[in-house]
């Protein structure tokens, strides 16, 4: 039997949610600066796909690594972590 391979998993904040099925997650990382040695905010931002449209602007997810689901879609909501306040 084959066996599958670790997919990659990644929490962030919803930033938009207007579109039918799909969600948009910014991940925020604070990554030190090789030179000076100043921590810089770095922002990332993926398209998830949202079966239910369960989310909302302002939640923090966690989505998962997937098979291509359209053109710019290679990510799919898990759990939804935190509700917006």
């Amino acid at each position: 039997m084959e066996t599958r391979n670790i997919r990659k998993e990644r929490i962030g904040v919803v930033t938009s949610n207007r579109m039918k099925k799909s969600i948009v997650v910014s991940e925020v990382k604070r990554v030190k600066h090789p030179m000076y040695g100043k921590f810089v905010l770095k922002t990332k931002k993926y398209m998830a796909h949202d079966e239910e449209n369960n989310c909302n602007v302002g939640d923090t997810v966690k989505i998962m690594e997937t098979r291509p689901i359209s053109k710019s879609k290679c990510w799919r909501m898990v759990e939804i972590i935190e509700r917006a306040k």
